[in-house]
């Protein structure tokens, strides 16, 4: 089983990275500000435009770190990785069967029916947790879309059209982000959430969200290469240049296990306030550089909790579950195993 290894993430302005013995040095306007083993390091996230050594990006490319460049809002920017160490049969058979509609409708089905039932779970457990504190509508408005959620998730396991299964996928993100502000416990009207706005987030929730799949996104694509997948050929998501579509595909079923639930919990408890965001003069909402790192400490935090995979039976951090999904997707397209299990949340 693969270990569970460090992100090193670099937030502050005039942040410079280089490399001293088998050691990552972080620097920040020349003052040395942390250092860690490159063997225990997974990846490297650089926000800020911070900058690196050459001799250090040599290092993590010969030992398979790969780092990310993204702008203060996580808008990613640009990827250093080394030589490519997937097996070409594999990334072979991925691109047939992803021009292949019956065998991708298949995966894009394990995908999609996760999501959907890991959104219901979300809402499950606001009922749970906080429904006696709710107003009744919210109740009643949070208890039809988890059976709504539910409905489509049922008639999506009977679809075999990828795009009728991008529908129901996307009739089901409908129903979860209609009823998201009801979740939130705070009444602070600066986290009211309507909509779902991406590029850029326009309110302080889309702002957290968009970090966090940012986040998220990095992970994946890790996930993805490290077993010798090619990112960029995906199955629910259609291949567009500059996308790194496989990458967003594995992300869809972690959202909201991983990301909306972090984010819920960091307003709800207070971690993040109104206060810790800017917005500039277009509308763009973003966090602040101190709040960011705040967020950055609870995501790998959150990482570490632990679950029992519900298709493999093991107990794994669940920053390992990015690794794993790629993994037993690698293990169907090489015919290892008859489908593509999506992991589902209990």
């Amino acid at each position: 089983m693969r270990r569970h290894l460090n992100t090193i993430y670099v937030t502050s302005e005039g942040g410079w990275l280089r490399k001293d013995g088998q050691n990552v040095v972080v620097e920040v306007d020349g003052e040395e500000r942390g250092r860690a083993p490159l063997h225990m390091i997974g990846g490297i996230v650089c926000f800020a435009r911070a900058g690196a050594s050459p001799a250090l990006m040599a290092a993590c490319a010969e030992t398979g770190i790969a780092m990310s460049f993204l702008t203060p809002t996580g808008r990613f920017l640009a990827r250093v990785e080394g030589p490519r160490s997937g097996n070409v049969l594999l990334r072979r058979t991925q691109h047939r069967i992803a021009d292949d509609p019956v065998r991708s409708a298949a995966i894009v089905r394990g995908m999609v029916t996760a999501k959907l039932a890991n959104q219901r779970t979300v809402l499950r457990r606001a009922l749970r947790d906080h429904g006696s504190g709710m107003d009744e509508s919210a109740r009643t408005a949070i208890n039809m879309a988890e059976r709504r959620i539910d409905r489509i998730g049922c008639h999506a396991v009977m679809l075999d059209d990828v795009d009728k299964l991008r529908g129901a996928e996307g009739e089901g993100a409908q129903q979860y982000f209609a009823v998201f502000d009801f979740l939130r416990r705070v009444p602070a009207t600066e986290f009211a959430f309507t909509t779902r706005s991406r590029r850029p987030p326009l309110d302080r929730m889309n702002a957290l969200l968009s970090f966090l799949y940012a986040m998220l996104g990095h992970d994946c694509r890790s996930a993805a290469e490290g077993v010798g997948l090619d990112p960029q050929i995906g199955f629910l998501h259609a291949d567009r240049p500059g996308r790194a579509s496989l990458a967003l595909d594995l992300m869809e079923e972690l959202r909201p296990v991983l990301a909306d639930r972090l984010a819920l919990s960091l307003v709800n408890r207070r971690q993040i306030e109104a206060g810790d965001f800017k917005v500039d003069e277009g509308g763009a909402v973003s966090l602040k550089e101190e709040p960011r790192k705040r967020v950055l400490t609870a995501w790998q935090e959150r990482k570490k909790d632990e679950l029992r995979h519900p298709f493999l039976g093991e107990t794994m951090p669940l920053g390992l579950v990015p690794h794993v999904q790629a993994l037993l997707l690698a293990r169907h397209l090489r015919g290892d195993i008859d489908g593509y299990p999506g992991f589902i949340w209990k």
